[in-house]
């Protein structure tokens, strides 16, 4: 079992030491809150490290997006992150800014859900209700089969994460769909003491 081997207050104020901007610290606990849900299922006994994870998986990215997953480790080290967890965090970069594979599920499922986290927020967004309580599988799959909206969600990386999931992509669509369901009101609560 691998354990943390920070807290999520001392995550919290690493996060915030190198993210200001209110869409990255957004994207830093939608991550989080979709990595517990997906804990709750497949990792009880990690849910601290899949949520940790989660949340830090893109520390760099806002201060050095030309850098990203390589400045990583040296921020996260200095923070006190753990190497298993620092491995874990880049493995989300691989085949696009990094060379670490994601060997284990959870590396699997965070590759996986980065990007697509980012395409519903913005899927999320375009409705009346600006929530994803009313979203259906449907509307989600026809945003992503429009290549225009949020073009710079990769669906071909949302896609070899199913792939390396062993799930169809409407699987993965559908089990994050509902991780943004179940969380949606925890990131909004988050968000507001955070920004």
């Amino acid at each position: 079992m691998r354990q943390s081997t920070i807290t999520r207050e001392e995550a919290l104020e690493l996060l915030k030491k190198y993210n200001q901007e209110e869409f990255h610290i957004r994207h830093a606990l939608t991550v989080e809150a979709t990595m517990r849900h997906f804990a709750q299922e497949y990792a009880a006994d990690e849910l601290e490290y899949w949520s940790l994870v989660g949340l830090l998986h893109d520390i760099d990215f806002e201060q050095w997006p030309d850098e990203h997953c390589t400045k990583a480790p040296e921020l996260l080290r200095a923070g006190g992150v753990g190497e298993d967890m620092i491995r874990s965090i880049v493995s989300h970069g691989y085949g696009i800014c990094a060379d670490v594979e994601p060997e284990v599920m959870m590396e699997k499922i965070l590759f996986a859900v980065d990007e697509l986290t980012g395409l519903m927020g913005a899927a999320v967004l375009m409705r009346p209700s600006k929530s994803f309580q009313d979203m259906k599988l449907s509307s989600i799959k026809k945003k992503f089969k429009d290549k225009r909206f949020a073009a710079g969600c990769s669906r071909e990386t949302i896609t070899e994460g199913a792939e390396r999931l062993g799930w169809s992509l409407d699987e993965l669509l559908e089990k994050t769909l509902e991780a943004m369901k179940a969380s949606e009101e925890w990131i909004e609560s988050e968000l507001a003491k955070h920004i």
